[in-house]
């Protein structure tokens, strides 16, 4: 593959750090779970790099971004590639910048961690366990795949969230070290309102490479599976164990009849079709507290807990099947399945959007924490059939007053709240001047007057070959 002049340019200047030279290794490395969409997959399945490079230290960063900037080639960051939005698909081309060797746990103390953003969510974990016998508040049930800085350029919330909240709450994140990318890089230093500059803003305007979050006291969390005939009944189950202050939680899930009969293969022996099952942890010491919960539940039976069990074959960590391991599961059944990012105002919402479309749209309800109160955020299944049938149905969630977050969008804007983030736009102004990085993500920098009627496509995009 020739490169054009001012790639090949920079890729020799950076030739003496870790580049990848195999054609596939860089496909793959240009690549993240954008393929979760039908509509994702068509746009940007031929989207490749013209390189990949690994640095080492911060250092490194800093003269990938100051060559990169000299020869106008433009710079993705990554991590695992496990989000789900086409946040790391280079659309331009150009660079691909791995974080993968910046992976080190820096220091550890009483409450809070400082890390490079490589690290994976699981080493994180172990190291602060090991450490105090302390454990991250929140992570992505790609845990044992995903690195933290992707968490936090590109994620909201998932494990922990119906305790802490939302990543981006006040809280969840204390600092964030970031470098920007102009002709001499700077170094800056994030706390507080600055964070938002440069959370979720999948790395288009500053790449983290120090992070500092806060931790909780690691707990033995007890996983359990509780199966119920009414899909009510169980989100209620759900929300008023959320409710249960004494009772400690880091996963309330709702799985709609049919998904964990037909989706979940080491759980189907121990369901029915009918079976509305709810996946939960719970600290062990709450335990005698959840279960008076549950006995005062007729309707509600526990079938797993992973403590106390005689299933011949274990289904392993139950919050693998949560948050966006449902879409997962589902897909490797049925490749026809995709799904929605829905926040809703009630579970009565939640009630009229399944009257509405089940089984064509089947529920999936992460209880998580928001300002306060406990809500239901949808991950809905979908049985794909068409794109335009797909936008109908976000269309009606959203004319019932359902939030979307389109996850059938690779901008930051669509699959988000459809409004410009004054922040993010300002901060990348000022650290990415000339647009270079993760280009074609922010449509508030390429076209302002962008009026969301219909999917943005970034004009720069790499060609299909």
């Amino acid at each position: 593959m020739s490169l054009p002049d001012n790639v090949a340019a920079a890729k020799a200047a950076l030739s003496h750090l870790d580049i990848d030279e195999n054609e596939n290794a860089i496909k793959a490395k240009s690549r993240d779970f954008f393929w979760y969409s039908p509509v994702l997959k068509d746009r940007l399945d031929h989207v490749v790099a013209d390189f990949v490079v690994s640095p080492k230290s911060e250092a490194e960063v800093i003269e990938v971004l100051r060559t990169c900037y000299a020869h106008d080639v433009p710079v993705t960051t990554r991590g695992a590639g496990t989000g789900n939005y086409g946040q790391a698909m280079p659309l331009a081309g150009g660079c691909v910048m791995h974080l993968r060797h910046m992976s080190a746990v820096k220091e550890i103390h009483p409450g809070r961690v400082i890390v490079e953003p490589g690290c994976l969510l699981k080493d994180l974990d172990a190291a602060c366990q090991a450490h105090s016998t302390q454990e991250i508040r929140m992570f992505s049930s790609t845990w044992s795949t995903a690195t933290i800085g992707g968490f936090i350029a590109g994620g909201s919330g998932g494990v922990g969230s119906v305790t802490w909240g939302a990543l981006r709450d006040l809280g969840n994140i204390i600092r964030l070290r970031v470098v920007t990318m102009e002709e001499e890089p700077r170094l800056l230093e994030f706390r507080g309102e600055e964070l938002a500059r440069v959370s979720h803003a999948y790395g288009t305007n500053g790449i983290i490479t120090e992070i500092e979050m806060p931790l909780a006291p690691a707990y033995d969390w007890i996983d359990m599976f509780v199966a119920c005939e009414d899909f009510v009944d169980a989100a209620k189950f759900a929300s008023d164990l959320a409710h249960e202050d004494g009772i400690l939680i880091k996963l309330a899930t709702v799985f709609e009849a049919p998904i964990s009969h037909d989706y979940f293969q080491r759980v189907k022996p121990h369901v029915t079709p009918g079976t509305h099952l709810i996946g939960l942890m719970v600290a062990s010491h709450a335990m005698e507290g959840f279960l008076t919960f549950l006995a005062r539940r007729p309707g509600a039976q526990l079938i797993y807990r992973s403590d106390d069990n005689d299933w011949e074959r274990g289904p392993g960590l139950v919050f693998e099947y949560g948050w966006n391991h449902t879409t997962l599961r589902a897909l490797k059944v049925d490749p026809s399945i995709t799904y929605l990012q829905v926040r809703y105002p009630s579970l009565e919402h939640v009630e009229k959007m399944r009257a509405e479309f089940s089984p064509e749209v089947l529920q999936h309800l992460e209880v998580m924490k928001d300002n306060g109160k406990i809500i239901f955020a949808g991950l809905s299944l979908v049985k794909f059939s068409t794109e335009e049938r797909l936008d109908e149905i976000v269309r009606i969630h959203e004319e019932s007053n359902a939030m979307i977050f389109n996850p059938h969008r690779y901008t930051l804007e669509e699959g988000g709240r459809q409004t410009v983030d004054d922040q993010q736009l300002r901060f990348k102004k000022e650290a990415d001047p000339k647009g270079l990085l993760n280009p074609g993500k922010m449509i508030a920098w390429d076209d302002p007057n962008w009026s969301y009627e219909t999917m943005y496509s970034y004009p720069k995009m790499r060609a299909a070959e």
